[in-house]
């Protein structure tokens, strides 16, 4: 089977984590490239035309959060006012990628240990997924796992020291898109969409 040769664009490192563990999940040949991860949902939104002219040449898998948009088709619309090329995929995480990676509820309950019934089934429904992640995690009975994924008390910052290091650990050993897109129809349409696409090479 030929490998498909494919570029990322991603808002951080964990939702790069995500895209990199549906693709080697997927069955399909997928190699990916260069991963762009240069600042966020800013500089996506800011590069994202760039991305659909290069993606003539090798193919794109974009993918950022919907975050406080009404929904991914409005969203997709603002940013692409016109014609997609068909080797760009665009993916919206509902609401953030860490919905993603609560959905597959179990996994998640052991790694956190933490009870499965903390974790919503109906992730994209979540009004802001970090913030459930945090108050799960920082149920668990393992400080060295709650230190640092969860900001310390008083503390400005929004996360953990080892918030990134700690759920990229977990999504490459132990989550499965597979079972995760059970609760989550944004992530069922991203892996659908990543396991039948197949790369336009004519007419670059």
């Amino acid at each position: 089977m030929e490998s498909i040769p494919i570029n990322l664009a991603v808002e951080d490192p964990l939702s790069e984590a995500v895209l990199r563990a549906i693709l080697r999940q997927s069955n399909r040949p997928y190699e990916p490239g260069t991963c762009y991860c240069q600042g966020g949902y800013g500089y996506l939104k800011k590069t994202i035309k760039g991305f659909n002219n290069a993606a003539k040449g090798t193919p794109f898998l974009v993918l950022t959060d919907l975050d406080k948009a009404d929904c991914p088709p409005g969203l997709i619309q603002a940013w692409l006012p016109y014609p997609k090329h068909p080797n760009l995929l665009f993916r919206i995480a509902v609401r953030e990628v860490e919905a993603w990676i609560l959905a597959h509820r179990e996994a998640f309950a052991k790694f956190a240990g933490v009870q499965q019934e903390l974790i919503p089934q109906d992730v994209d429904a979540l009004e802001d997924p970090k913030r459930s992640l945090l108050q799960i995690v920082s149920r668990s009975k393992n400080r060295q796992l709650r230190e640092a994924i969860v900001p310390r008390p008083n503390s400005t910052a929004k996360i953990g020291p080892d918030y990134n290091g700690q759920l990229i650990t977990f999504v490459e050993n132990d989550w499965q898109a597979e079972v995760a897109m059970c609760n989550s129809d944004s992530l069922q349409r991203t892996v659908n969409a990543i396991t039948v696409f197949e790369p336009t090479w004519g007419n670059r």
